[in-house]
């Protein structure tokens, strides 16, 4: 959510934090800050404002230099957006200066603590009182200050430090928030992504939780909360600088939807066995013995991952014919779940850090359950958390919203049942024809959005809708869900989405003329149950816009995909929906890539 960057090393430090929060805007936020200083300067010098970086680069003077600093882009928790909220926090003799991820549960605790003592706070956060806890230390060293401090906070952290007193070093933290350091050549930086990293060093270090480190110009090293040293070694990071640029595109979400050719071939390629009509997923740590004695499979995410989730459930299924169901992440780890030893639990993520996922994901472990994940992000705290699992090879998703990560996902969903359907009762027949299908998916995405004039059109005439359902059947329902999101999070119409079943059991009172209702209508064998929702629908005066593999006689408007096989069928469906929706938020002059209150990374609760 929030996005820290920080630097120490001999360059001029504030144009290169800049640049850095300028690549986490992606995120979602509302406030900026930077805090500077350097080995000659007599204190902490610091600029915060509401807004995008572009207000808080206006503000920044021009004689503001300095070798050392942290920066961040704040995403309102405790407090609303305003300058004096946002980070970096400072104690009243400006000595201590932090930016933080996370929320610190007992803050309003900590905080009466401190009032009674007498300190006077300037901000409503909950990351200010880090900050008196720091500078009330009596420790004699930063690293020694900053643990008096996390040893009475409860809650999330991905915190940067720096002491007017100790000028030569910045000091961080992780507990449940992602803290990644660049290692590059004498010098240093730290950030909550990879993506403000990129651009200086491709050697990175990410701390685990309860883990901290000590950055200067020259070395760093890790260490516990406690003090005791741990062993860090830099991994290099496979993305390059130009893939977080637009590329000629003017969002980052028109780009990443048309990356999704090339992105579902990396997601196949070296994976498939055609001698034996199946797949190599090595990651799993899951020989097949273990996999035949597999009962059901839970699988755990959230939003757009949920949905990928729901897919990949019917995909297992319905091919290797193991019980599968999917849940949000957020409720699952509050209901106090029955684990059963012979359930397969698979968390799924994007960035691999979504809190509630990992957070199940642990509790899991906790009782003993093996646990899988699947993840965009290499080394991410789900990567290293789980048993096992699969990397989606979609490349970096900038955009809030997610669109070739959420197909790629789906895809890998589509690997791991065709696995686990050869392990157990999946003929080579079936498995040479789920094969074949794979194959044809990038092909059959371009021809998908070479469409995207037309969906344009359609999308101007629904721009309007006040509110919007979406409809599906089994594989289809899942596709009106995501889609249903899709416009929801960028163009800000109110939308649903119901089981096609469902429309006479309520949402049926809801129809007329101004609910157009998209129906997704796979070529399948529910069509003509699917075609029967659309004549309830039309007899009602409803407008249809329908997603089919074929015109729809009952449907205002049609938008026809290639069909592949049945069980795949749902990964090209979600394309046209994803353009639908980008087209309708640019027709309406929404702020696409970086929609209202919403963040990319949700690494809170």
């Amino acid at each position: 959510m929030c996005g820290i960057v920080g630097y120490i090393g001999k360059r001029d430090v504030a144009p290169l934090l800049l640049e850095g929060l300028q690549r986490l805007e992606y995120r979602g936020y509302d406030s900026a800050g930077v805090v500077i200083t350097g080995p000659k300067a007599t204190g902490l010098k610091m600029v915060k404002a509401k807004g995008r970086v572009r207000d808080l680069e206006a503000k920044v003077p021009k004689r503001f230099t300095g070798t050392t600093g942290i920066a961040h882009t704040r995403w309102a928790t405790h407090g609303a957006p305003s300058d004096v909220n946002s980070h970096p926090h400072l104690d009243p003799e400006n000595k201590v200066a932090v930016v933080h991820n996370g929320i610190v549960d007992n803050a309003q605790e900590l905080r009466a603590k401190l009032e009674a003592d007498g300190v006077v706070f300037a901000s409503e956060t909950d990351t200010e009182v880090i900050t008196h806890l720091i500078a009330r230390s009596e420790a004699d060293t930063l690293e020694q200050k900053v643990r008096d401090a996390l040893k009475v906070i409860e809650g999330t952290y991905g915190i940067a430090v720096m002491h007017a007193d100790f000028n030569d070093r910045i000091v961080v933290a992780r507990n449940g928030s992602p803290v990644i350091l660049g290692i590059g050549e004498k010098e240093m930086l730290v950030a909550s992504d990879v993506a403000a990293l990129i651009a200086h060093t491709r050697q990175v270090v990410t701390l685990d939780d309860g883990e901290m480190a000590t950055l200067k110009a020259d070395d760093f090293r890790t260490y516990t909360t406690s003090g005791a040293s741990t062993t860090a070694t830099p991994e290099t990071v496979e993305w390059e600088a130009a893939s977080y640029d637009m590329g000629g595109h003017d969002t980052f979400m028109h780009k990443e939807i048309s990356e999704q050719p090339d992105a579902v071939d990396r997601v196949l390629r070296g994976r498939i066995d055609d001698r034996f009509s199946t797949v190599h997923l090595g990651g799993l740590n899951l020989d097949p013995r273990e996999a035949r004695t597999i009962r059901r499979i839970k699988i755990l995410g959230c939003g757009t991952s949920y949905h990928a989730g729901l897919i990949g459930a019917g995909l297992i299924e319905s091919m290797a014919r193991i019980p599968a169901d999917a849940e949000p992440a957020s409720e699952f780890r509050y209901r106090n779940p029955v684990v059963d030893p012979d359930t397969l639990y698979i968390a799924v993520s994007q960035s691999g850090e979504t809190y509630d996922v990992l957070a199940a994901v642990q509790e899991l472990k906790r009782k003993g359950a093996r646990v899988l994940g699947v993840v965009n992000v290499v080394g991410s705290a789900i990567a290293r958390e789980a048993d096992g699992g699969m990397y989606v090879h979609a490349g970096p998703e900038v955009c809030v919203v997610s669109t070739k990560c959420f197909t790629n996902t789906v895809t890998a969903f589509a690997l791991l049942a065709l696995h686990l359907g050869r392990i157990r009762d999946l003929s080579v027949t079936d498995g040479k024809r789920i094969i074949e299908g794979l194959r044809k998916l990038p092909a059959q995405i371009e021809e998908i959005l070479k469409t995207e004039e037309q969906i344009k059109e359609i999308a101007a005439e629904y721009a309007g809708a006040q509110s919007m359902m979406f409809i599906g059947r089994v594989r289809g329902y899942p596709v009106a869900l995501e889609a249903s999101l899709k416009l929801k999070e960028i163009s800000y119409i109110h939308a649903e989405a119901y089981p096609a079943s469902e429309l006479k059991h309520g949402p049926l009172a809801l129809i007329e003329p101004a609910l157009p209702t998209v129906a997704i209508v796979p070529d399948d064998d529910l069509l003509e149950k699917n075609r029967a929702a659309l004549e309830e629908i039309k007899a009602r005066s409803g407008r249809i816009l329908a997603v089919a593999h074929q015109e729809q006689a009952k449907a205002d408007h049609t938008i026809v995909v290639p069909k592949n096989e049945d069980e795949l069928d749902p990964i090209l469906m979600g394309i046209p929906l994803q353009l639908l929706a980008y087209h309708t938020a640019l027709a309406m002059g929404r702020d696409i890539d970086k929609p209202r209150n919403l963040a990319k990374s949700v690494t809170v609760e």
